[in-house]
């Protein structure tokens, strides 16, 4: 059967339309712009029945964080871990200690801050908010997406086991549907705001400057 000229028009114009939507949906959440940011991500959580079973898990290849309940993911997260001269230290420790409104002491940066610092292996590591790239980029500490270190912050405690290993068990499943997160485009926000105590005023509601 022959397809009149003006249907045949119509037909082709409709696929090219479905074709286009097709690539904006499934390709919408990964681009570099602000929606692959670590600003944008705010992973769901589920309170844990039993916080002494509470555990972190930090795969450093995959550089995904998952906070899970014996074998029930409660939060999964991308996070940045050390460069390979600096490495995020491997094996099991625990949490030491928990300072929500927390800035660098040392230099260079003295007084950037390190918001919902937790500590574990040392004094000097911990995880907590800073910019994510989807590469190892940290001098041994864990960054976090400000949404996820808010929350992670909520559900530790000091003494919660943080293992750190080149692989997690989740990494295939509930890590392989994590978003790929990059800040590395994004400006830095003025050292006046980053110094000054709306930044802690900020990360409380989830938010920071103008991302």
């Amino acid at each position: 059967m022959t397809i009149p000229h003006q249907y045949l028009a119509k037909i082709i114009a409709a696929a090219a339309l479905a074709v286009g939507v097709s690539c904006f949906s499934s390709c919408g959440t990964n681009t570099s712009g602000p929606a692959g940011t670590a600003f944008s991500f705010d992973p769901p959580v589920t309170q844990p029945t039993n916080r002494s079973a509470v555990k972190v898990a930090i795969s450093t290849s995959a550089q995904k964080m998952y906070i899970v309940e014996g074998d029930k993911v409660l939060l999964a997260s991308p996070v940045a871990v050390g460069k390979a001269a600096t490495p995020t230290p491997r094996g099991t420790h625990r949490i030491t200690s928990k300072t929500k409104h927390r800035r660098r002491q040392g230099q260079p940066g003295r007084g950037y801050p390190m918001t919902y610092w937790m500590s574990f292996y040392s004094p000097a590591y911990g995880m907590h908010w800073g910019f994510v790239k989807p590469y190892p980029c940290t001098a041994g500490c864990v960054r976090m997406p400000l949404n996820t270190a808010r929350k992670a912050f909520d559900l530790v405690s000091v003494g919660t086991r943080v293992n750190v290993s080149s692989t997690q068990p989740w990494d295939s499943t509930v890590g392989a549907n994590l978003p790929r997160l990059d800040d590395s485009a994004l400006p830095d926000p003025p050292m006046s705001y980053m110094k000054s105590g709306k930044v802690f005023e900020d990360a409380e509601r989830g938010k920071m400057w103008n991302f």
